[in-house]
C-alpha cells in the first residue's frame, strides 16, 4: 500500500491523487481523508473509474448513487448530526444549541445536518461561529457564543481548533455540553484537552474499539498487535481496518485477475459484507440499512465510555 500526504489541502490532494493514479498506477484508493479534498479529487477518480473505498468523511455529496466508484462505509454527517440533536433535545432536554464549524464544505455539510435535525423538532440554532481550515484562530467564533450562551455547542472541525475553543470557553467560565463530530479524531482530541476533556461527547461511526466481546474488535486488536505491538486501539484505526477488510473481502470475490469495474460490481452486487460477525452495508443497500452512529464521552482520565452506559 502506498500513501501520500496532502496536508488536508485540496490543491495538494489533486496533485497527490494524480501522482498515485498516473505515476504509481494504483488499482484503487482507500481511506482518503476529508471533505474539501474529496470534492477536489472525486472528478479525477470518477472520470477514470478508480474505486474510492472508505473515504474518511461523511459528506453528503459522496452518497450520491450516481458516483458509482465511491464505496462509503461510514455514516453520513447528517446521520451524526441527527444523533447529536436527538441526544441533546430528548435525553438532556436542551433547546438552545449552537454550532462551531470549519468554514468550508466540510463544516457547511455539518451545519446543514444540524439545521435539518433542529428543524424537525421545531428549533433553530441559538448561535454559530466559524474558523478557517488548518488554523486555530477561534477567538472571533468564541465572541459569537459569549452573547447567547447556548446550553450545548456541537462542533464540526479537527481536534486542534476544537480543543482550543473548548479551553477558551472553560477559561471564560462557560461550561456548555460540547459534542464533536467523528472526523475530529477522538483520541487526539482527548489528548489535546487533558483534564478539560471530561464530559465532552464525540460521535463515532465504528463500534467501541476496546469492546473485545465483539469479534470484529478482537480481530482488529489482534491484527493491530501483529502489525505493531506499540499501537493502541482507537476509533480512526478501527475504521481503517474495516475499510481494509471490506476491500480484501471484495477482492477475494472478484477472483485472481480483478479489474476496477469488476471490483466495484462485486461490492455493489453483494451490498452486505460480514466482517468478523459485523455486517457492513454499502451501495444501494445503505438506503434500507444505514450505517450506525455511536455516542461516546471522554472521561476524566482521557479514556472513553459509550454514552448509552453513562
Amino acid at each position: 500500500m502506498l500513501s501520500r500526504d496532502d496536508g488536508y489541502d485540496p490543491d495538494r490532494s489533486v496533485a497527490q491523487t494524480l501522482r498515485l493514479i498516473e505515476d504509481d498506477k494504483v488499482f484503487a484508493l482507500i481511506g482518503a481523508v476529508g471533505t474539501p479534498t474529496a470534492m477536489a479529487t472525486i472528478p479525477i477518480t470518477s472520470a477514470r473509474n478508480v474505486p474510492f473505498i472508505g473515504p474518511f468523511t461523511g459528506a453528503e455529496f459522496l452518497r450520491d448513487l450516481e458516483l458509482s466508484n465511491v464505496v462509503n462505509i461510514r455514516a453520513s454527517y447528517g446521520a451524526e448530526a441527527e444523533a447529536w440533536v436527538k441526544h441533546l433535545t430528548e435525553d438532556r432536554k436542551f433547546t438552545r444549541i449552537g454550532i462551531f464549524y470549519q468554514d468550508d464544505s466540510f463544516g457547511r455539510d455539518g451545519l446543514a445536518g444540524v439545521k435539518s435535525a433542529l428543524a424537525k423538532r421545531g428549533l433553530e440554532l441559538a448561535a454559530e461561529g466559524t474558523f478557517e481550515r488548518n488554523t486555530r484562530a477561534v477567538g472571533s467564533a468564541w465572541r459569537m457564543f459569549k452573547r447567547s450562551e447556548p446550553e450545548a455547542i456541537v462542533m464540526v472541525g479537527t481536534y486542534g481548533p476544537c480543543a482550543e475553543f473548548i479551553k477558551l470557553a472553560h477559561r471564560s467560565g462557560f461550561y456548555p455540553a460540547f459534542v464533536n463530530i467523528s472526523f475530529v479524531g477522538a483520541n487526539a482530541l482527548a489528548r489535546e484537552l487533558g483534564p478539560e476533556g471530561e464530559g465532552v461527547i464525540v460521535s463515532q461511526v465504528v463500534p467501541f474499539p476496546w469492546d473485545r466481546s465483539l469479534k470484529l474488535v478482537a480481530d482488529y486488536q489482534a491484527a493491530q498487535n501483529a502489525y505493531d505491538p506499540t499501537l493502541t486501539p482507537d476509533f480512526v484505526s478501527l475504521e481503517g481496518y474495516l475499510s481494509g477488510r471490506l476491500a480484501a473481502a471484495a477482492l477475494e470475490q472478484a477472483g485472481p485477475n480483478p479489474t476496477r469495474v469488476g471490483l466495484l460490481r462485486v461490492i455493489n452486487d453483494v451490498g452486505r459484507f460480514d466482517i468478523s460477525g459485523s455486517i457492513v452495508t454499502v451501495g444501494t443497500r445503505v438506503i434500507d440499512t444505514p450505517p450506525k452512529v455511536y455516542l461516546t464521552v471522554i472521561q476524566k482520565d482521557g479514556t472513553f465510555k459509550p454514552v448509552d452506559r453513562l
